[in-house]
């Protein structure tokens, strides 16, 4: 619980690094949470749809959000680009390879390619290595 958290109690904190486990726990729970207010929106009536189709053999489902999918979504912005950046420093790239979300397919591959990489071992330019400072921590 604590990755999840962590990336929101450090809300605007765009210094040092992050490791896979933060990142990824925390976008596993955003994406969570907006699949749930979605459908929050469409049974509370506050602007979000939710439908399902069947077109030959394909069945598919979906969803838009409404008020509190917003309210999140705006909630949770800074924090998001400010753990994708410190995640971008821990395999020891500038936090303006975010940019690369600008450029179509190719610069999303490439950002997930970064995000999915071990980060560096030791301290590098953005920080001390977060993975040693769990290494003596049972529960992480």
């Amino acid at each position: 619980m604590d990755l999840i958290l962590k990336p929101l109690r450090h809300y605007a904190d765009f210094t040092g690094r992050a490791r896979r486990k933060e990142f990824w726990s925390f976008f596993l729970f955003v994406w969570i949470m907006l699949l749930v207010l979605m459908y929050l929106d469409t049974v509370l009536g506050l602007g979000g749809t939710a439908t399902g189709y069947r077109t030959g053999n394909s069945i598919g489902f979906n969803m838009t959000g409404g008020l509190l999918t917003l309210l999140f979504g705006l909630a949770t912005l800074i924090p998001s680009l400010a753990v994708s950046v410190r995640r971008l420093h821990d395999v020891g790239k500038s936090g303006w390879y975010l940019l690369f979300i600008i450029v179509l397919l190719i610069g999303w591959i490439y950002l997930l390619y970064l995000y999915v990489q071990p980060g560096m071992s030791g301290p590098n330019e953005y920080g001390p290595d977060p993975k040693a400072a769990d290494a003596g921590k049972v529960f992480t």
